[in-house]
């Protein structure tokens, strides 16, 4: 029983103090700021699809704007939300606005590197990636 008990002071000390990694959760479009400075009003649909990917958001009253919607969560449940938002007129982009998790991969995986979390295939080759087609324009 002293054991026990012992067990479980010490664990909720460690739990609480924050001693225990908790690795972040992103969830939706993680952007890399490369391809975001690309964007330029006069890009087709197809171009910013080829640039940005699909947005996670599908609006079906709102054709003309995309959504791209990450979030964040960090230890003790701190969530943090980011909207980049392009407003299309016509197949042409014409402005956006937002923020975007920059380079978010990377530092993930630099900061999953530090506690050893990646798994190591680097002789397993990549596959490529389906291609997809974009959102249809109105």
């Amino acid at each position: 029983m002293r054991k026990a008990l012992t067990l479980l002071v010490f664990t909720l000390f460690f739990t609480g103090c924050g001693l225990i990694y908790r690795q972040p959760v992103f969830q939706g479009n993680l952007l890399e700021s490369k391809n975001v400075e690309q964007l330029q009003a006069g890009m087709t649909r197809q171009q910013v699809f080829s640039l940005l990917g699909s947005p996670p958001v599908a609006d079906p009253f709102h054709q003309n704007r995309w959504d791209y919607v990450a979030t964040e969560r960090r230890r003790r449940g701190d969530t943090e939300i980011k909207n980049l938002t392009l407003w299309f007129e016509g197949n042409t982009l014409a402005r956006w606005e937002g923020e975007y998790f920059p380079e978010a991969d990377q530092a993930l995986a630099a900061e999953m590197r530090r506690f050893g979390n990646l798994a190591r295939d680097k002789d397993k080759p990549r596959q490529p990636r389906p291609q997809q087609t974009p959102p249809p324009a109105n």
